[in-house]
């Protein structure tokens, strides 16, 4: 998977087209990534000891993975992403840039 937690991404197809947010959670068995702000549905919750009051909260659900594109970090517009061997070690590339994106 191209993505990791913490990744700031684009959706690029879908109802929530265009949105930008942060890779909250990634699920590389299902390709499918969770990102901040995206793909909210309405879930009907029980009371229990953490939610006494129940009711119906709003969520984020998981998206494939094939639908977001990382933001290269140096300036700001979505990008395919490469691989690269530097110093033994495997680190992801902009393939806009061809800058590292990893730290």
């Amino acid at each position: 998977m191209f993505v990791k937690k913490g990744d700031n991404v684009k959706v690029i197809t879908g109802k929530d087209k265009n949105k930008e947010g942060v890779i909250l959670e990634a699920q590389p068995k299902k390709d499918r990534v969770i990102v901040e702000g995206v793909n909210i549905v309405k879930k009907h919750q029980k009371p229990s000891q953490a939610a006494p009051q129940g009711g119906i909260v709003e969520q984020e659900a998981p998206i494939h993975v094939s639908n977001v594109m990382l933001i290269d970090p140096s300036n700001g517009e979505a990008t395919r992403v490469g691989h690269k061997t530097v110093d033994g070690k495997k680190v992801r590339v902009s393939k806009k840039t061809g800058e590292v994106i990893d730290k």
